[in-house]
């Protein structure tokens, strides 16, 4: 079979970083286990809940739709690509069950291993029915109208830029609030340390404003919506479908803010996000957009550039109300596990691997 360049791969590979967050967080406590590292292969004794089963069942059912698509999507025969999706899977779950061995407040179970790899060939098999009813080829056919060559890596981050949006965030569509968490790691990693004076100026800097200024704010979230845009607008064909991406990209921030509070302050409360200036904001970003949907890829790689650069500077000065401060304790102390690792690494990180990938677009010659 022909190969394909796919975002089912670099996807797959962000969902073994969130199973490996998910099955060893929360990474303290590291001991070496005694020579009974593998009785749990043999354990009869189990506690569990229905959300137990549930969740390790579907936990790994979307690693094996992934590695299936990227077998199928790199040449090899879809049986080949079910049964090395399977043996990923359940490799990959033997090897987070040894590692909790590791961890005090962690338990390897059986069960849990039998349940991934179930999980992992419902979702190989399930990978396998898209692909006989021609679905992925039907995908890449519109892909291939839709997107210049070379974009797998942009649409998995644009696939992910609405789980990032899940994690509290001070402003709406603000990602990219992780540099106060940077200043905390170093300053204890250098703590009593030779570089520690040099990182004074820095380190000890004065606290954020209590408040923001409205036009701050409005910029924020403009940005915020802007990015995403001319994400999209880097890796996709010239003409009405950018007009599509855009309507996407406001519906999806919309959706993604939405539940974002819904989950952090109740349903009734689901919609206290939209204030004046996040509306304000919302459709400036949207207008710039639309004014913009005509340049070409490259072009929109270099302004995407701008917009991130910008974005993370307003970011960094967002104020950590109340609200917020609220919101975030309430992830962090586990209320939202099951989300916290994915949401927060990729809230966090996803304006840098944008910009990285948005700096390789500006080299690329592919134009659309």
């Amino acid at each position: 079979m022909a190969r394909h360049r796919s975002s089912a791969l670099p996807l797959a590979w962000l969902y073994v970083g969130l199973i490996g967050y998910a099955s060893l967080y929360p990474f303290s406590g590291w001991r070496l286990p005694g020579p009974q590292a593998l009785d749990f292969l043999f354990d009869r004794q189990h506690f569990w809940t229905p959300f137990d089963l549930v969740a390790n069942l579907l936990g790994y059912l979307p690693f094996g739709v992934l590695a299936f698509g990227a077998g199928v999507r790199s040449g090899l025969r879809a049986w080949v690509a079910v049964a090395l999706a399977i043996a990923l899977g359940a490799g990959l779950s033997l090897s987070m069950e040894l590692l909790q061995n590791f961890l005090p407040r962690r338990v390897p179970s059986n069960i849990d291993l039998a349940l991934n790899t179930l999980g992992t060939v419902f979702g190989a098999l399930l990978g396998l029915l898209v692909h006989r009813r021609g679905l992925v080829a039907r995908w890449q056919a519109v892909r291939e109208r839709w997107f210049i060559d070379r974009s797998a890596g942009g649409l998995a981050l644009l696939v992910l830029w609405p789980l990032g949006l899940l994690f509290p965030t001070p402003v709406p569509l603000a990602l990219g609030q992780v540099l106060e968490r940077a200043r905390g790691a170093l300053s204890d990693a250098l703590d009593g340390s030779l570089l520690a004076p040099w990182a004074e100026p820095w380190l000890l800097a004065e606290p954020r404003a209590a408040a923001p200024l409205p036009v701050a704010e409005v910029a924020t979230v403009a940005l915020g919506l802007l990015a995403p845009c001319l994400l999209a607008f880097a890796i996709s064909r010239r003409g009405w479908r950018r007009l599509v991406l855009v309507a996407g990209a406001v519906a999806l921030g919309l959706l993604a803010t939405t539940l974002s509070t819904a989950l952090n302050f109740g349903p009734d409360h689901a919609l206290a996000w939209r204030t004046p200036n996040a509306m304000a904001g919302l459709l400036g970003g949207a207008l710039v957009a639309l004014l913009l949907a005509a340049v070409p890829p490259r072009a929109a790689a270099g302004l995407g550039l701008m917009a991130l650069t910008a974005l993370v500077v307003l970011v960094s000065q967002a104020p950590e109300d109340p609200y917020f401060a609220q919101s975030l304790m309430a992830w962090e102390q586990g209320r939202f596990i099951r989300f916290h690792g994915a949401a927060q690494w990729v809230g966090w990180l996803w304006p840098y691997v944008a910009a990285a990938y948005l700096l390789g677009r500006t080299a690329s010659r592919d134009e659309g």
